[in-house]
């Protein structure tokens, strides 16, 4: 049997940074407000979400410093490259977020922003904040993953 790809999937950027500061705890996909001098900008692949995170105000998630660039052919109508953007999520999943945020102190980091059938997704992560001795731990695991690969490739 044949295994099904994601056809329809093509990643913009990603947040490499978020794996080695953060745990992972849950992954969600939202969808994300976007204007039109922002969509055109996106598909341009302009876009950073390293140092973002998503915050609750008034029962919605917002995305908070992403950065957009501005769309050269826009003339006025032109947005704010740092803006706050709405994410789309259903009201199960909002207050799940919010509750999670709340009372085990997690935060929401943007893991991976990408089109889904023409659509903008953003890909959110539930996570919680490595300590420093986990950050080396994972550097320790990462360099000797590196050299056991260096060993079996002279060896063979």
């Amino acid at each position: 049997m044949k295994k099904k790809t994601n056809a329809g999937l093509k990643i913009i950027c990603l947040n490499r940074k978020a794996s080695f500061n953060y745990f992972f705890e849950d992954i969600y996909e939202a969808g994300i407000v976007l204007k039109g001098s922002e969509i055109k900008s996106v598909r341009n692949g302009k876009v950073n979400i390293a140092d973002s995170y998503a915050v609750e105000k008034d029962g919605e998630i917002f995305l908070i410093n992403s950065h957009i660039s501005s769309y050269k052919q826009a003339s006025f109508s032109n947005h704010n490259p740092i803006d706050e953007r709405k994410l789309l999520l259903n009201k199960k999943e909002i207050n799940k977020l919010i509750g999670k945020m709340q009372r085990e102190g997690f935060t929401l980091i943007p893991t991976k922003m990408y089109f889904k059938k023409g659509k903008a997704k953003v890909e959110i992560a539930v996570a919680k904040g490595k300590k420093q001795y986990d950050k080396r731990q994972a550097i320790k695991r990462r360099d000797w993953n590196r050299d056991k690969a260096r060993y079996v490739r002279k060896s063979s």
